[in-house]
């Protein structure tokens, strides 16, 4: 099947998803072409089956913004037609299924049909969408996908919770390539990061407001009064500044190692022992199963999807979003006794499995192959 991708070239979640998605679906014979504005951080390397379009807006001085939706739908059209493409698939709501709407009406114009799945990955839900200027637009554009899906069941909810959908929606969970992760490093390289006797904590996050960035720092600062460790902050992000005077303040400078973007999470999660993510609202919660897949115990909050991922008292533990102070009693229970922190980061790796990417490919393939049959019929 020919595939278009539309999604967000960068390090945030939607964006990992649905590059590693397309980079699967290459790999079981699908042609696959991704359509953004600059290639997306994860897609290295272009085959046969992978495809890239950039979306290029010209710079008029006329508009005070430059209009990318219109600029995409244009780059829709041309790419559809051009190659053929069956099945178009847009990761976030706006702008990308509202101008994969509008590449559809085109194409419909000269009799193509082209059936478009809408994959809803949480912000453009819960904070742009719910926006009062976005709403209707975020309505119309997912009461006119073909398909929709969401990436955990409380983003379902939620969905219809905040909108007037008509639509049905399919969850369709985040998932991790196990492979990459089987083999292993035989050399984590742990005294680059910390001393023999220090635990090894991490966040990797984009640093907004939301993931609660000023909570992992306190949370860190109770684990080290009790356990010897080290805490590595992954990631660039507008809270990242404040989190650095935040450690200062509190005397964590030589404790806490900010390291920015890396292409090398599981590296970095190779030698991590403790992943948290206090967050005040997550969709699924992917960088806890990225954790859980390299063997790290989790301690999160309890918001969103993440208690559809973090299995309480198995996997890691949940707790209400702010309290630190049981997140870090958890955290220490775990730190303090080798045994219970490997029964825990054994689980971790064991649950990662259920999301393994072979799990989740076919119900992607059976929702492309229901769209593509019945797409005369959702166009008129």
């Amino acid at each position: 099947m020919k595939i278009a991708i539309v999604c967000y070239p960068t390090f945030g979640g939607s964006g990992v998803v649905a590059t590693e998605l397309g980079i699967a679906l290459a790999e079981r014979g699908h042609e696959v072409h991704f359509v953004t504005y600059k290639q997306p951080v994860r897609l290295e390397l272009l085959s046969s089956n992978i495809h890239f379009h950039e979306v290029h807006v010209p710079d008029y001085p006329l508009f005070r913004y430059q209009p990318y939706e219109l600029a995409l739908s244009s780059k829709l059209v041309d790419t559809i037609k051009l190659y053929g493409i069956e099945v178009l698939h847009v990761h976030y709501a706006i702008p990308h299924a509202y101008a994969g709407y509008m590449a559809k009406k085109m194409l419909e114009e000269e009799g193509i049909y082209i059936p478009m799945i809408t994959t809803l990955h949480g912000t453009d839900i819960t904070l742009v969408g719910n926006h009062p200027f976005y709403k209707s637009a975020v309505t119309f554009s997912i009461n006119k996908s073909d398909v929709v899906t969401s990436v955990s069941a409380d983003l379902k909810q939620k969905t219809f919770d905040i909108f007037n959908v008509e639509k049905d929606i399919t969850v369709i969970p985040n998932f991790i390539d196990t492979t990459k992760y089987s083999s292993g490093y035989k050399d984590c390289q742990r005294s680059l990061m910390a001393n023999e006797d220090e635990r090894i904590v991490t966040h990797i996050s984009n640093f907004r407001k939301v993931k609660r960035i000023p909570d992992v720092v306190k949370i860190f600062d109770q684990i080290q009064k009790s356990v010897p460790a080290k805490l590595i902050m992954v990631g660039e992000g507008p809270e990242k500044k404040n989190a650095e005077v935040l450690c200062e303040k509190l005397g964590l400078t030589d404790k806490v190692i900010f390291l920015g973007n890396s292409n090398e999470i599981d590296r970095i999660l190779c030698f991590s022992d403790l992943f948290l993510l206090p967050s005040e609202s997550e969709s699924f919660g992917l960088a806890a199963l990225e954790a859980m897949v390299n063997k790290v115990a989790v301690i999160s909050s309890n918001t969103g999807g993440i208690p559809e991922v973090n299995q309480h008292g198995v996997t890691g533990f949940l707790s209400d979003v702010g309290n630190v102070a049981d997140m870090a009693k958890n955290a220490i229970y775990l730190l303090r006794d080798d045994s219970i922190l490997e029964a825990f980061k054994k689980n971790a790796q064991k649950a990662a499995e259920n999301f393994d990417i072979l799990n989740i490919l076919p119900l992607y393939e059976e929702v492309y192959e229901k769209a593509y049959k019945s797409r005369f019929k959702n166009s008129y």
